[in-house]
């Protein structure tokens, strides 16, 4: 096959989607349809003046289950450094309408350093952090919105002019990103933040759920959990709210690697211990004659044990609401693994359609959805459940998942067994060379990116509530610092030499 040469460089995202949005943002201002305070809406309050949300006890006393031995307490940390700030916000009262202007001003509303439609998106860091002394935590304001219930916890949000004045654009971290991958450099996440979560992660695996064996500690510490999570959610308000999304994530990884793939997992017999599994996040209400065999086999291996103790310490902070949609979220991926695991015990390999709805499901879905609880407030179910805020955290799963599928391509060559991802099926089903696919995959993931920020883009304006607004940078921002990790970490992943 002909040498289809360099993949594109990065972009800025399709020019007309930019325009078309400064125009709806405009339009809207001009009419009244878009107040200046839900403009402003869409930037987090300053770090002087953290939001408040639901607390996240220093000491967690996890829920006792029947059974199952009470966990060891967790010493309290005061946050451990100060929150990002946020870009300046131009008032709504005279948005130019000058072209050059409305660019200008689409990108402090609707866009980030680079990119289509994330500057109400996204969170930029202040060049250097001062010591500030504990901020006072206002009364929770709430803008009335029809069809939209109360919401505690949610502080009032500052004017335009009280945000503070930032870089146009953070230091970006050092990493080997894959060329022509469409994607928003991060600065670096806080070392303070990574060294205490990291600290605080390990002693959790080891003490608390016996996640792995002496012999796996090397690739535990390579995996650096704690920054990939300090990168993925900058606005947590603590330290104990970081340690809600660590916990889960390496629990997720320990059920992927002793059920799935790298330390005994298995295609054969895999949706019985799945299901087993996700009981300890969903729990069995049953006769009480069995309540005491299912209670005991949640501590039956390293996967049940993690996932217990991870959602015990979850359910201290989310509402019953957040809980449900994890829930949810983590029965979609367990579809997804048991899609490709019958692939495998068949041996088939997908169309590339097939593989893609797949992906949508096998995905990190359940990481970027816990934003909310994360940064210590909640999107109310009827909001997180509208179509188009569904398809926004599709689009950004599946970018994220292709994200992945690209940068562990040359690990999983080197693994036993036929790994399945998105080259090496389009390789396969399009009979291209193993660069063509490659590429071509890049392109899938590129397309995917630029949907998700014009849809996101979009929903920002039509649904102008600052939960949506905010929850929606909360997203954004989590598939950047997953960016991030993925290319900074060259323990697990180094690239093909196909440039």
């Amino acid at each position: 096959m002909p040498d289809p040469g360099s993949s594109p460089l990065p972009s800025s995202g399709p020019p007309a989607a930019g325009s078309f949005a400064a125009r709806v943002l405009a339009d809207a201002l001009a009419h009244g349809l878009l107040p200046a305070r839900a403009a402003a809406a869409a930037a987090p309050a300053p770090a002087s003046a953290a939001p408040a949300g639901p607390p996240v006890p220093a000491t967690p006393d996890p829920p006792a289950a029947a059974a199952a031995p009470a966990l060891p307490a967790t010493p309290a940390l005061a946050d451990a450094a100060a929150g990002p700030a946020v870009a300046e916000v131009p008032a709504a009262a005279g948005f130019p309408t000058a072209p050059a202007a409305a660019e200008s001003a689409l990108a402090r509303v609707l866009r980030g350093p680079s990119g289509l439609g994330t500057a109400s998106l996204r969170l930029v860091p202040r060049a250097s952090r001062p010591e500030l002394p504990e901020p006072p935590r206002p009364e929770p304001v709430v803008p009335d919105l029809p069809g939209v219930p109360d919401l505690p916890g949610v502080p009032d949000l500052p004017e335009p002019s009280d945000l503070p004045e930032t870089p146009d654009r953070p230091a970006a971290a050092d990493g080997n990103p894959i060329p022509g991958l469409y994607h928003h450099p991060i600065a670096e996440p806080d070392p303070v933040r990574v060294a205490e979560v990291s600290r605080r992660i390990k002693r959790w695996a080891v003490d608390e759920v016996q996640a792995y064996p002496p012999e796996w500690e090397d690739q535990f510490d390579g995996f650096s959990v704690g920054r990939y999570m300090v990168a993925c959610h900058p606005d947590a308000p603590t330290v104990d709210h970081l340690m809600l999304a660590t916990r889960l994530m390496v629990a997720e990884n320990v059920v992927d690697d002793v059920y799935c793939e790298d330390h005994g997992g298995s295609p054969v017999g895999l949706g019985g211990r799945l299901l087993l599994a996700h009981t300890a996040l969903d729990p069995v209400h049953t006769a009480k004659e069995y309540e005491p065999a299912w209670a005991e086999s949640l501590s039956a291996d390293a996967a049940r044990r993690s996932y217990r103790s991870a959602m015990e310490y979850f359910l201290q902070a989310a509402t019953p609401a957040q809980a449900d949609r994890f829930r949810h979220d983590m029965a979609r991926l367990h579809m997804g693994y048991l899609a490709e695991a019958a692939w495998a015990q068949t041996e088939y390999v997908p169309e590339v359609a097939e593989y893609l709805a797949m992906r949508q499901f096998n995905n990190f879905r359940p990481c970027p959805t816990i934003t909310d609880t994360v940064g210590g407030y909640e999107l109310p179910a009827e909001l997180h459940a509208l179509p188009a805020m569904q398809r926004v955290i599709a689009l950004a799963g599946n970018a994220t998942t292709i994200a992945n599928d690209l940068y562990s391509y040359m690990k999983e060559l080197q693994s036993p067994g036929k790994h399945l991802n998105l080259p090496v099926v389009i390789a396969e089903r399009e009979g291209v060379s193993d660069k063509e696919a490659y590429l071509k995959a890049v392109e899938i993931h590129n397309e995917l990116m630029h949907l998700f920020e014009a849809e996101a883009a979009e929903l920002a304006v039509t649904c102008p509530d600052p939960r949506v607004a905010r929850f929606l940078r909360g997203v954004a921002v989590w598939v950047d610092g997953n960016h991030y990790w993925h290319s900074t970490n060259t323990y697990r992943y180094t690239l093909p030499d196909f440039w």
